[in-house]
């Protein structure tokens, strides 16, 4: 019940951010002219949207069922597309998209997966999802200094501030995975020392749950050792997943009947805000994404009514539809997927 509460507050936080990120960006505007060009995108810009969206999660499936079947574990591909859904949902709706790979888990466990080899799969999803991230970011900052001289001093700003957080994060679950015990040792002293002096207290068995954590980064670290080829697959897939997200933007773009940038163009401003609000602490970056859309895509768009009509339709595709996509087959989910100890659940081979 608590759990259900939890969720039900966040979905409530998610709505309220909603409102009032729509209320900021809309007072004032005359929504006519808005209405008019969303009613003039034709039908067929949004349905490819639409699936290049659903094709981006999808591709996360195809890593997860890549990944498993490298340990043994037989999963059928559409239940890594309910895991990856279901781990979208709660990623939306969750701060820094926290509550993800705890529900994945957990969906993977009753279908008997066991949660040490789910973590590691799921820790390596991550891991690849950051390194590419970062790898575009880098590349952005190096190589696309025109296109960073576009952008407006905020949206620099923000830019340069994810990507640093993300080269942080990479480096240190880099850190934890390629020198296992070492990060163990550093990080059980320094909790010790926390305690030590009294800033930390080793309430509901932190102590353990920091071991079993470092267990799970030792065990990753011989997966990559052992499966090198899969690893480098794995990265090649996510770096589509990624731009296939991206790209709906120059979809909307071209709907509009605006062809003055190229995809790359586009593709590549729809990154820089990825890389600026992926570590930000706000459920799929709402509000910050929403305005710096506003403040990167203007001079792209032309008009202020175009590049509002372009944050609706972007993100109403990308993110507000997917969350009700993934909402759905949440449920459907919740009420068909089985603890394998029940009548109909299924068992599945075990890998790590």
């Amino acid at each position: 019940m608590n759990k259900l509460k939890k969720n039900v507050l966040n979905i409530a936080f998610l709505l309220l951010l909603l409102v009032l990120t729509l209320w900021l960006i809309f007072r004032g505007q005359d929504l006519n002219p808005i209405i008019d060009i969303l009613h003039s995108v034709p039908t067929g810009y949004i349905v490819t949207g639409l699936v290049l969206v659903v094709l981006n999660v999808c591709s996360e499936s195809v890593i997860i069922k890549y990944l498993l079947y490298a340990v043994k574990i037989k999963a059928p591909l559409l239940n890594c597309i309910r895991y990856s859904f279901v781990g979208f949902f709660f990623c939306c709706i969750t701060p820094s998209a926290t509550g993800g790979q705890p529900a994945q888990i957990y969906y993977m466990r009753k279908q008997n997966i066991d949660i040490p080899t789910a973590t590691i799969i799921l820790m390596l999803v991550t891991i690849e999802y950051k390194f590419v991230l970062v790898f575009i970011g880098i590349a952005l900052a190096i190589f696309g200094r025109g296109l960073i001289q576009m952008l407006t001093a905020e949206a620099a700003f923000y830019l340069y501030l994810g990507l640093a957080l993300n080269v942080f994060c990479v480096i240190f679950m880099s850190f934890l995975v390629f020198l296992p015990e070492t990060a163990k040792y550093l990080i059980t002293k320094g909790f010790l020392l926390l305690q030590k002096l009294h800033i930390m207290k080793n309430k509901n068995n932190r102590m353990q749950r920091l071991q079993n954590s470092m267990d799970n980064y030792k065990r990753a670290s011989v997966f990559l050792k052992n499966n090198k080829l899969v690893i480098f697959n794995t990265t090649m897939i996510t770096f589509v997943q990624r731009i296939l997200l991206f790209l709906v933007t120059y979809v909307v773009y071209a709907g509009f009947g605006l062809n003055r940038y190229s995809a790359v163009t586009i593709t590549l401003f729809q990154a820089s805000i990825a890389v600026s609000v992926d570590m930000l602490p706000l459920p799929g970056g709402m509000g910050i994404s929403e305005r710096l859309f506003l403040q990167t895509f203007s001079p792209i768009f032309g008009s202020t009514a175009l590049t509002l009509s372009g944050m609706l339709m972007s993100r109403g595709i990308s993110y507000y539809m997917l969350i009700i996509i993934s909402a759905i087959i949440t449920c459907i989910t919740h009420l068909t997927v089985k603890d394998p100890n029940e009548k109909g659940g299924k068992h599945y081979d075990r890998g790590l």
